[in-house]
């Protein structure tokens, strides 16, 4: 984990393709205290992160972002409102890279798509 106690994975799923991965978000992280002050925002470097993080555990190797496209913030992540996240992870996996789609939500609101590719190092 790069950014150290910033989420909790509670689970993640496998159905074929298809990972669910369920977080819950650490309010309290200083991350939180300077995005933004009062008015706590998850920074959107972070999701992609996670998504990087919950992509390597589905697949057991170590990914490198090379390519990100379609990236679509739909909604405002507030950790103190919704601490809780849903990823679907839709994992195309081939030689030398893999493929990820991406959803991201919160009690039934679209937070976050995205489409990347990751290199694999090992």
């Amino acid at each position: 984990m790069l950014i150290k106690g910033l989420y909790t994975l509670l689970d993640l799923d496998q159905n074929e393709d298809v990972f669910v991965a369920n977080i819950k978000l650490h309010k309290e992280h200083e991350i939180f205290k300077g995005h933004f002050p009062g008015n706590p925002v998850m920074p959107g470097v972070c999701m992609i992160q996670i998504i990087k993080e919950l992509t390597e555990q589905a697949v057991g190797k170590e990914l490198f972002l090379s390519i990100s496209s379609n990236i679509k913030f739909m909604a405002v992540i507030n950790p103190e409102i919704n601490d809780a996240l849903r990823f679907n992870l839709v994992i195309n996996q081939m030689e030398d890279v893999i493929k990820v789609k991406n959803t991201t939500m919160f009690n039934g609101t679209l937070a976050l798509k995205l489409n990347a590719t990751f290199k694999i190092i090992r």
